[in-house]
């Protein structure tokens, strides 16, 4: 699931998004933190219940979202998603700021300009170079069926190596 814009807080962030509201960056970075926070009963209930759980984005974007706008370091960022379920694997569907920029649709949220997600692609390097982590790197240029197979192979051994493994805290 991604973010909530159902929720109070999600439809606040979708109202910034999409530029219609403007709110200080501490503040949207706190909401989109919030926004996580809201489901993560629902993710430990069906955690435990042997469920997988597929997240997209999750706090490692907002982390480099807001630490690309240029005032913030990544451990500020971090602080409010320290706690939240450690997921087991970060896909990273890498795609360069050309080719997203081609693809539909692009340019229509407040994010969305080449040059800012170049910045946000460094804070993505500097994230991943937490080993604690297990990031994987996909290229994104693919074919969708291309794509979907190298996504789901990755996505079972992992599911197999973990399956006994109890649930982590992210950055604890």
């Amino acid at each position: 699931f991604p973010t909530d814009r159902t929720t109070e807080i999600g439809q606040l962030i979708s109202s910034y998004l999409v530029r219609e509201k403007n709110l200080e960056d501490h503040t949207i970075h706190l909401l989109f933190s919030a926004n996580r926070w809201e489901h993560v009963p629902m993710m430990k209930e069906k955690l435990h219940q042997g469920i997988t759980v597929v997240v997209d984005r999750y706090a490692f974007s907002g982390v480099a979202f807001t630490s690309a706008k240029g005032n913030f370091c990544l451990d500020w960022c971090k602080q409010p998603d320290v706690g939240l379920p450690k997921p087991d694997l970060i896909l990273f569907l890498q795609l360069s700021p050309e080719e997203a920029a081609e693809r539909g649709n692009f340019g229509h949220e407040r994010y969305e300009t080449s040059s800012f997600q170049e910045k946000v692609l460094q804070s993505f390097c500097c994230l991943m170079e937490d080993k604690t982590l297990n990031w994987k790197t996909v290229d994104a240029s693919k074919s969708i069926e291309d794509l979907h197979r190298e996504i789901k192979s990755i996505a079972e051994k992992t599911m197999q190596e973990v399956q006994n493994k109890p649930l982590g805290e992210l950055w604890k």
